[in-house]
């Protein structure tokens, strides 16, 4: 199995998802301001991933810096934060681990040690929370996979949207988790993967995934889900989430919306499978999102190629909202919620 990311004593080595599906080739951020680039031009992507790449890359930073002193290390660390926090505006799993790295910091410091013991104590403690924060998201995700894997008809056809597999996490995914805990489950799943336009997530990454496990795959446009939803061959829909409002709604890849609207059209359940670090309880609803805009040459070009008149206007969107309305449940590590959410999603974090 390959490794989405990992610490390493050269630096923070993770699989250039930008090669994909043609060439495996792993890179090794060695400066805080790599990983950083390289959650920015989405080397590594998918908010868990981002979650635990945001830790690593500040671990990293601090076990880079000089400083001296306890207050040219806190510099430092704001520093490093403030350049990784800037990479991706709506993935709340990355200011989630930028936040928990900020606690860990502070709480290493102690007065009764010198500035050297200290910082000593700050580095050494960094990296192993940046460790910790990778090895819980895979324990999350094959727990959320448990979860979900009920939810899954026991033969049948599952769409899915972008990609929320391994990749996208610390490893064994979060919407493909649950596929893969129902089949090691013996259900008989077959997977729809969208190809999750403009940058075909789902074409380059679900698909190459799925391939690996051996799991039956089949590719399609984004357009034609609806077709497939109306014939019948669709028995449910899975997705990731990058963050998710207090009342359920839920930010995912753009493109996402239209699917649930032609879910419960055609009366298919629509379920996201998040962690709770993705649940932002401090958004009341998903109007609140900031909605990322991505280079509108994405549209226009693929891999450097036009594929629209020259000089044509365009726009690139990263996300959409999908009101809670349409979400049928949300499988966290948990458990299972459902309407309302603005109840149960509280009641998870009780």
């Amino acid at each position: 199995m390959f490794k989405t990311i990992e610490w390493t004593d050269d630096g923070v080595r993770m699989i250039d998802q930008t090669k994909l599906p043609t060439r495996e080739v792993y890179v090794t951020c060695r400066t805080y301001q790599e990983v950083a680039e390289a959650i920015r031009s989405m080397v590594i992507r998918g908010a868990p991933a981002i979650g635990v790449a945001a830790a690593m890359g500040v671990a990293l930073g601090v076990k880079n810096s000089g400083a001296r002193t306890i207050p040219d290390l806190r510099a430092d660390f704001g520093k490093i934060a403030e350049t990784i926090g800037k990479t991706r505006p709506t993935a709340v799993n990355l200011f989630w681990a930028i936040e928990r790295m900020r606690t860990v910091f502070n709480n290493s410091l102690s007065c009764t040690l010198s500035d050297a013991q200290a910082i000593a104590v700050v580095k050494a403690s960094l990296e192993d929370e940046a460790k910790r924060i990778l090895a819980e998201d895979i324990a999350i995700n094959k727990a959320m996979g448990r979860h979900g894997a009920t939810l899954m008809p026991d033969s049948g056809t599952v769409l899915t949207h972008c990609n929320a597999g391994a990749l996208a996490t610390g490893g064994y995914g979060t919407a493909l988790g649950v596929i893969r805990s129902a089949v090691a489950a013996g259900k008989k799943i077959n997977v729809f993967a969208d190809e999750t336009r403009p940058f075909l997530q789902g074409a380059r990454l679900t698909a190459w995934e799925l391939a690996k496990d051996g799991i039956p795959v089949t590719l399609i446009t984004d357009n034609m889900a609806g077709h497939f939803m109306k014939q019948g061959e669709i028995r449910a829909v899975i997705v990731g989430a990058d963050r998710i409002a207090a009342n359920g709604d839920v930010a995912n890849k753009i493109g996402t919306y239209s699917i649930a609207v032609l879910a419960k059209e055609n009366q298919i359940p629509f379920y996201v499978a998040a962690p709770l670090s993705t649940i932002d309880m401090s958004l009341e609803s998903g109007e609140k999102i900031p909605i990322e805009e991505r280079s509108p040459s994405d549209v226009t070009h693929w891999a450097g190629v036009p594929t629209a008149p020259e000089n044509i206007a365009a726009r690139h969107p990263a996300f959409d909202v999908t009101p809670h309305r349409y979400v049928s449940a949300i499988i966290t590590e948990r458990g299972i919620a459902r309407e309302p959410y603005a109840e149960s999603l509280k009641a998870l974090f009780a």
